[in-house]
């Protein structure tokens, strides 16, 4: 059996404060105009026109964020508590080597290669990773004694929940950024008794690592934003004898207050994969939560028609606008909290967590939403194009 892990030593080996602060420099505006509400309303049509019907799942993380970073109550708890106990949808395959064993809230997606599998995440917690992971992969014929490796993309506790258990259970590696393996290490963004503990430290990649095992390789790209060390991996599809290329955006939301330096570096994450995207021809885009890819809806249509066209394969220029959509409403996050620090806008209140958005209600004036919030996965429209999105501070 081979397993491998390379790295390419690409830029951002190590993004300590002083490479974040580079990475982002290409994006920043000697001498911006001030900061307008007309300004943010730009940024929100922007994304909005980009999106179109098929990304509109994605215009939420357009609404304004808090400028205080959530920290852990009761409050908190029961709302991730209603995310973890919505109705898991059945597992299902989406290519020939990609499988679904996710909740409803949080993706886990199964990579099988030639000489075992490859786990993309863990959900939040052993009970859940054994009723879902371990009882979906079984469903669809796959053994859990065959994970060589279970990858955190990132160091929320929605992902890194179940992955020490099925580590210790099924001996395999845990992969996790080298960044983010220190903040689970030394001090966790977030925490929640509804999570079970960070993994003990494993595996690290750094930027343009790859991980091999038998006839799969993914590439690991740190897209830093939603958390400093967060893993996009790219890897090969395959689907009735045709090869794609996928990447799973492993972070989504903004969940890290006014943090100027973190919304600049996930611009800058933006604008590099799409770069990457366009090198590299990624045509299938993916979530580590299925409301933000149209996980679900997606699923029940493969089922339906296994020989048709493959709805996970959205194209190139699809994945190109998904990104322009996240890059843009960031741009309008960071343009709110210039405001704030003009006097020109209150600051957003931590409030109770509020309704989803429904279709065409999106705007500047909306409710905060604190985390977690979330839509039930199951309302999604045909192949994703529905006006309702899972995001949360682990998204």
């Amino acid at each position: 059996m081979v397993r491998s892990i390379t790295s390419r030593g690409l830029a951002l080996a190590a993004l300590s404060g002083t490479a974040l602060a580079a990475l982002v420099a290409c994006t920043a505006t000697p001498s911006a105009p001030p900061a307008t509400q007309g300004s943010v309303d730009q940024f929100v049509a922007q994304a909005r026109q980009t999106a179109g019907e098929d990304l509109k799942f994605l215009m939420p993380i357009c609404a304004p964020q808090p400028a205080v970073r959530a920290v852990p109550s009761a409050a908190m708890d029961e709302g991730l508590a209603k995310l973890i106990n919505q109705p898991a949808p059945a597992p299902g395959q989406a290519f020939d080597n990609l499988y679904y064993v996710g909740a409803a809230w949080v993706s886990a997606w199964v990579l099988k290669t030639s000489e075992g599998l490859i786990l993309i995440d863990a959900l939040n917690n052993n009970r859940e990773a054994a009723d879902l992971i371990e009882g979906g992969m079984r469903r669809l014929g796959l053994d859990p004694a065959q994970i060589r490796y279970v990858v955190v993309t990132h160091g929320h506790g929605d992902h890194y929940g179940g992955a020490q258990m099925l580590a210790d259970r099924f001996k395999a590696r845990v992969v996790a950024s080298e960044i983010d393996w220190k903040m689970m290490e030394t001090g966790l963004e977030f925490d929640s008794k509804l999570w079970d503990r960070p993994p003990r430290r494993d595996v690290s990649v750094k930027d343009g690592d790859t991980l091999t095992l038998g006839d799969s390789t993914i590439r690991f790209v740190i897209t830093p934003g939603h958390t400093l060390g967060t893993i996009s991996p790219v890897f090969e599809v395959r689907s009735g004898g045709r090869k794609h290329t996928a990447m799973i955006w492993g972070g989504t939301s903004f969940n890290f207050g006014r943090d100027m330096l973190r919304l600049d570096g996930y611009i800058a994450a933006t604008e590099r994969m799409r770069k990457i995207a366009a090198e590299m021809g990624i045509d299938v885009p993916l979530s580590n939560h299925p409301g933000y890819d149209g996980t679900v809806a997606k699923l029940k249509a493969r089922a339906a028609a296994p020989n048709g066209p493959n709805p996970f394969v959205s194209g190139q220029p699809v994945v190109d606008r998904a990104l322009q959509v996240l890059g843009t409403c960031a741009r309008a996050q960071k343009t709110r909290f210039q405001m704030m620090a003009q006097g020109l806008q209150p600051q957003p209140g931590l409030a109770a967590f509020v309704d989803d958005l429904a279709p065409g209600t999106l705007n500047t004036a909306q409710a905060v939403r604190p985390f977690p919030f979330s839509a039930t996965a199951d309302e999604h429209g045909p192949l994703g194009a529905h006006g309702h999105a899972s995001d949360a501070a682990g998204s």
